[in-house]
């Protein structure tokens, strides 16, 4: 039964916290809690063990942080999305939390249906941000920062993207402005198969994990 359902783990030092987050996930019929953990270091440990589809992660915890820990377990062989849901939402964390892979960032005053959408948007691979880090995500990527820190971050992401093909540069320009895999293929006049085999090629190409990485790409080629 659980093979048809999005296998779920949840981190959170609190346990009031994984305790709502259970009732609320196990709530649902297409979605089931496999494990929980109270730290970077046992959530390590529990995706190993339980391989789920979907991580709900905290990133501020006692002992191993959930920034350390995602950036772990997206190395794992068939590394499950990770759903950042925290109480902050700093730039600092916002950011970190993306670049090292996670593929969505909520609040945890994020009324349940909305996270719950978030957990089966980022199972099928698409981001799922809140508003606040969509807004801080754009903020960082266009205001100022020093023209030398600026400069290098542009001259790489642009080595990078140059190593794509034109087709797969468009796609990734599309992504980059939040369409979706739908919207890319209306835009661009292919199928959508064909918008995710010039992903799949991109994230190879790119060394990076999801759609969310490509997009922190191009805004910093863009510079």
């Amino acid at each position: 039964m659980d093979s048809e359902r999005v296998r779920v783990v949840l981190v959170d030092d609190e346990h009031l916290v994984r305790m709502a987050l259970r009732l609320i996930v196990d709530g649902e019929p297409d979605l089931v809690v496999v494990g929980e953990a109270a730290d970077g270091d046992a959530a390590v440990t529990m995706v190993g063990e339980q391989r789920p589809d979907v991580v709900l992660m905290d990133v501020r915890m006692p002992g191993r942080d959930g920034i350390s820990a995602t950036e772990e377990i997206l190395e794992l062989p068939e590394s499950p999305r990770v759903l950042v849901l925290t109480t902050f939402d700093s730039d600092e964390m916002v950011l970190g939390a993306l670049r090292v892979g996670a593929l969505g960032f909520l609040l945890k005053d994020t009324p349940p249906p909305r996270i719950l959408a978030a957990i089966r948007t980022v199972a099928t691979g698409e981001p799922a941000l809140s508003p606040a880090a969509t807004a801080r995500l754009i903020a960082a990527a266009t205001g100022p920062h020093s023209s030398d820190a600026r400069r290098a971050s542009r001259e790489t992401a642009a080595g990078l993207l140059a190593t794509l093909t034109d087709r797969e540069r468009e796609t990734a320009s599309a992504i980059a402005e939040g369409l979706s895999n739908t919207d890319v293929a209306r835009r661009l006049a292919i199928t959508v198969a064909t918008v995710k085999a010039h992903t799949s090629s991109m994230l190879a190409k790119l060394g990076v994990e999801n759609r969310v990485q490509i997009a922190l790409l191009v805004r910093d080629a863009e510079g």
